[in-house]
């Protein structure tokens, strides 16, 4: 047989089986308390791209300001540069996001910025530089980009789009759903 097309016996499983292949199965054990609160803080590294002593960093930082930790850390991490040149729309990805910024195609508040770690602040402006090759890339990236805005930002678009930090983000202004409270159990111990 081709690949394509199934054959109609029970040779070939046209039912997906509800465990692995083998005359036990395999039965994964639940999830320890230690690891439920690992994979949380590992879930939140990987969505925004950062390392353990980066994220170590923000946990510190957010420890040290007032207010629930869990949701200044969430904070901290939406308002990085890279984060929010992609919840614009000016980036097709974080990872291309973060390369914008660091090639210097990104202005807050009319100045260069090339640390993708930036954490911008209420009432910055965030800008592509006006350079042909910038916008043509920035552009292309919001016309493929539909995702919408969120609230704590606004975008106006024009001949060279820039976006406005209304506000500092929430919870609920978070892409991923995360419980921020098992991630600072793990980092408390």
């Amino acid at each position: 047989m081709l690949k394509g097309t199934r054959c109609a016996t029970n040779k070939c499983a046209l039912e997906r089986r509800q465990s692995v292949p083998g005359m036990h199965g395999f039965r994964r054990g639940k999830l320890t308390e230690y690891g439920l609160r690992l994979r949380e803080k590992q879930k939140v590294k990987h969505f925004y791209g950062i390392l353990e002593r980066q994220f170590q960093r923000y946990f510190a930082e957010a420890e040290r300001s007032k207010g629930n930790t869990g949701e200044v850390l969430m904070s901290l991490l939406e308002r990085r540069l890279d984060n929010v040149v992609y919840r614009l729309g000016f980036a097709l990805s974080r990872r291309h996001a973060r390369q914008l910024v660091r090639h210097g195609h990104i202005l807050v508040n009319g100045r260069r910025v090339d640390v993708p770690s930036y954490v911008v602040d209420v009432g910055d402006v965030i800008s592509p530089r006006n350079r042909p090759k910038t916008l043509e890339m920035v552009k292309a990236a919001m016309e493929i980009n539909t995702a919408p805005v969120p609230d704590y930002l606004s975008r106006v678009d024009g001949e060279t789009p820039e976006g406005h930090v209304l506000r500092l983000p929430t919870l609920e202004d978070v892409a991923i759903k995360v419980n921020p409270q098992l991630i600072i159990e793990f980092s408390s111990r």
